[in-house]
């Protein structure tokens, strides 16, 4: 599905659950796709655990830029994305999510577009070099549970207990989070499966 947005183009790739009980909107980070490998993972866990799970390719990525603009234009883009995925699928309760800098869109939009939680892969907290220039307002003020999931090895520094309703560390993994994605895939379903019963 594509949707217009008024900084252009988004398209959202959804796999549906045979049951789906939640749906969990997706996005990548700024130089990355839809099918990073620990998005794929989550993808896969969640839809066993009954999420409809939808992936969506930002406007910048799909006009070819690596960086995403301006952090309000940004979110005024999503929020038009989803709107409408959810009008595509009416009454499942939303969750949202995405990697690096797509978990930070997911943090900064999560109340005003009325999602139910968020998940954050890979938060990138402080730009690497900088440790005096920490995000972690972005994680505590999503207004929404936050699951955090980082690599103990990433050079933007792993979210500290109670920056996030939960952080989970997956020791070993960098950034990408692409050694062991099954891992990332299964903390998120285990922290999404019991909100929808």
């Amino acid at each position: 599905m594509r949707v217009m947005t008024g900084r252009g183009a988004a398209e959202v790739l959804v796999d549906e659950a045979e049951e789906p009980r939640f749906l969990l909107v997706l996005t990548h980070g700024s130089a990355g796709g839809v099918d990073a490998p620990d998005l794929l993972a989550v993808r896969d866990a969640v839809r066993t655990a009954g999420g409809t799970v939808a992936r969506v390719t930002q406007p910048f990525r799909l006009a070819g830029a690596r960086a995403p603009g301006s952090p309000q234009r940004q979110d005024e883009a999503w929020a038009e994305v989803l709107a409408a995925v959810r009008a595509a699928y009416p009454g499942l309760p939303l969750v949202q999510g995405g990697r690096s800098n797509g978990a930070r869109v997911a943090c900064r939009t999560a109340r005003a577009v009325g999602a139910r939680a968020a998940v954050a892969l890979a938060f990138p907290l402080v730009p690497p070099g900088k440790p005096d220039r920490s995000r972690a307002d972005e994680l505590r003020g999503a207004g929404v549970d936050v699951l955090a999931v980082s690599g103990d090895r990433d050079p933007f520094g792993v979210p500290a207990e109670g920056d996030a309703t939960q952080v989970v560390v997956v020791p070993g993994e960098n950034h990408d989070l692409k050694k062991t994605p099954q891992r990332v895939g299964e903390a998120v379903a285990a922290w999404l499966a019991p909100m929808f019963p």
